[in-house]
């Protein structure tokens, strides 16, 4: 495997092609032109973190450098059941993202970029842009991009987001 131009090995530990790959491939010790080393990963869960991460096996959260990645965040209850008005389905969705976030030291304000998905977009987008603006009440708004669906584990509306770590 080649390295992009400009990008090196700092070390290498082994002496066989077949391990310097398997090394560039993991990533290990790689360093950028600008001599930042590569982040590792580190899961955030929230304090009260409902069964859905347990039950499904996944990380509420990953901070990477200065980078934050929510995972997408649903209306469930601390059970991992949904809330099942829609507009306290969002509600909670967002709770649940702020939870998430505050895990990691961060805020709403601090999010660049929003992935939602909804069920039934025709008819929930009001309730969601009510919501939204409630949480999002002033410029600088971050990226948004909405993605319907027919189908999410029960739920009717998620929120995935981006955040710098301040």
């Amino acid at each position: 495997m080649l390295l992009p131009t400009g990008v090196r090995v700092q070390q290498s530990r082994w002496n066989s092609p077949t391990a310097e790959s398997a090394f560039q491939k993991q990533c290990a010790d790689i360093y950028y032109n600008e001599g930042l080393v590569m982040h590792q990963r580190e899961a955030i869960f929230p304090a009260n973190r409902h069964a859905l991460y347990k039950e499904h096996g996944y990380s509420a959260a990953i901070r990477s450098g200065d980078l934050l990645f929510v995972s997408g965040q649903v209306g469930s209850r601390e059970d991992g059941s949904p809330e099942p008005e829609f507009s306290l389905q969002v509600e909670l969705a967002f709770k649940n993202l702020q939870a998430t976030l505050a895990a990691a030291n961060c805020t709403l304000d601090d999010i660049v970029d929003v992935t939602t998905f909804h069920t039934d977009p025709e008819h929930q987008f009001a309730t969601i842009m009510q919501v939204k603006q409630k949480h999002f009440s002033a410029p600088p708004y971050p990226n948004w991009t909405a993605i319907g669906v027919n189908w999410l584990a029960g739920f009717d509306f998620e929120i995935k987001v981006i955040a710098r770590i301040p």
